[in-house]
């Protein structure tokens, strides 16, 4: 960091865990909520996912998507309709019994994923192959119970965007979950985020319950862990059987819809900590709420920051005025730099009688450097475009140095330890699978060699990659 090292902050090479928990705090993104598992998203926190929705959102819709909303509360026999997917939520649920201090005549779940309620709809929707496809997008929060939370990883309750599609076949059902996968979630998860993710297919045994295939976005943190950011879901036609989503085929016969689930979540402001962070919060200038803070040194030169935001914001710039001369400059420049801000502009009276500002580059480094006052507008924007350019270049430097070609599955488990294993997937299988996860590695995805996504799991030639994770 320009500034030094904060003190105040876990290093992150000695405790990865208290580190992570050390940013988001004195970052001020979030704190621990009054209920076991729950977190309170602080303005800032908000701030970035706030960003994080709009460009989602953006290329949501772009897919063809249209956003409604379902309700909270769901009847216990509509998860229980689908007996896979029950069975895997059971241990998660919250369950209301009592409301309006009357026993319920039937409990009703706190929604943990909204299929089984959209399917009731859709089923309702649907009356012929004209409606399709049906292309839903929720934004929205859901309960699981965790039993070990951590924030914006794993809450008890989180926000999320969860996609809700039926189509009349199953080629246009994969590829509408491909395009969702590919377009939406690696573009923004690369492009915006500047992180660099791994994408394929998960094994049966990883699969979400009541799918048929689920492909998936896997990041690298900066322990060597995997974390899985986005995952796209092919339902084939179980909920829509379960849902009596019928669709006519030939005169009086007819057969069930196919149907896809897509979901991102708060969980990716976790990754962004701990695959950007440093000695604080770093945010690549795409995302950044505040891409660049313009900070007064003294009250002589307000009137002058203020003019030079009104400029930047003017060229499209999202900018904040620090005019807090009666704070110490030193202990605002720490702040910003906590936060990640990516550029900071610092005008002094020197600064202003040369026409001059210093620059502080928040996540490359380096001296300040001046620019000419009559030049910011001019060059601030394409160095933000070069800092995003350098964090994407970063990271996937780190995480491609971190993951080993083993051969063998003893050699899998020894280079998860602090990284991830490539390993085909006819050495492991789902015998070795299993060995693996006694000592809590997983198959975090399967890839073809040209880094494709395999159609199954059973086609020849495909690699797994292997990790810890989160």
């Amino acid at each position: 960091m320009a500034a030094g090292k904060i003190p105040v902050l876990t290093p992150r090479s000695t405790g990865f865990p208290r580190w992570y928990q050390d940013i988001v705090s004195k970052a001020e993104l979030a704190d621990n909520g009054p209920v076991r598992g729950t977190m309170v998203i602080r303005p800032y926190g908000y701030a970035i996912w706030e960003r994080m929705v709009a460009e989602m959102d953006a290329r949501i819709k772009l897919a063809g998507a249209e956003n409604a909303y379902f309700p909270l509360f769901i009847p216990e026999s509509y998860l229980r309709r689908e007996a896979e997917h029950v069975e895997g939520f059971s241990p998660e649920l919250a369950v209301v019994t009592h409301a309006g201090g009357k026993q319920l005549e039937e409990a009703v779940v706190v929604r943990p994923t909204s299929e089984t309620v959209i399917g009731e709809f859709m089923a309702k929707w649907v009356q012929s192959y004209r409606d399709l496809p049906l292309l839903l997008n929720q934004w929205a929060n859901v309960v699981r119970w965790e039993k070990r939370p951590r924030i914006f990883l794993r809450t008890s309750e989180f926000l999320w965007q969860e996609g809700h599609t039926a189509h009349a076949s199953y080629e246009d059902a994969r590829n509408y979950a491909r395009q969702i996968l590919h377009e939406t979630y690696q573009d923004f998860m690369v492009n915006v985020l500047a992180i660099p993710v791994v994408v394929g297919r998960k094994t049966a045994r990883e699969r979400f319950a009541g799918a048929v295939n689920t492909t998936c976005c896997e990041a690298m943190t900066g322990d060597g862990k995997a974390l899985q950011m986005g995952t796209s879901h092919e339902l084939g036609q179980n909920f829509a059987k379960a849902f009596r989503h019928r669709l006519p085929v030939q005169g009086q016969q007819t057969r069930a819809g196919l149907d896809d689930l897509l979901g991102t979540s708060t969980r990716m402001v976790g990754g962004l900590i701990m695959v950007h962070g440093d000695d604080g919060l770093r945010v690549p200038p795409a995302l950044a709420p505040i891409q660049i803070v313009v900070t007064a040194i003294k009250d002589e030169v307000v009137e002058a920051v203020h003019k030079i935001g009104a400029e930047l914001r003017a060229a499209g710039v999202r900018v904040r005025v620090d005019d807090r001369t009666d704070i110490p400059f030193g202990r605002r420049a720490i702040d910003w730099e906590l936060k990640g801000i990516p550029l900071r502009i610092e005008v002094g009276p020197r600064d202003l009688a040369a026409g001059t500002a210093m620059i502080a580059r928040r996540l490359t480094g380096g001296p300040k450097t001046a620019i000419a006052l009559t030049d910011l507008v001019d060059q601030l924007p394409q160095l933000l475009a070069n800092e995003q350019q350098v964090m994407l270049t970063e990271a996937t430097v780190a995480r491609d140095g971190r993951i080993v070609e083993v051969a063998s599955i003893d050699e899998a488990a020894e280079a998860a330890v602090d990284g991830w294993a490539k390993v085909e997937w006819s050495v492991l299988g789902v015998e070795g699978e299993a060995k693996l996860a006694q000592s809590a590695v997983t198959v975090r995805c399967l890839q073809r060699a040209d880094r494709a996504v395999p159609d199954t799991e059973d086609e020849p030639g495909l690699v797994a990659y292997v990790a810890r994770s989160y």
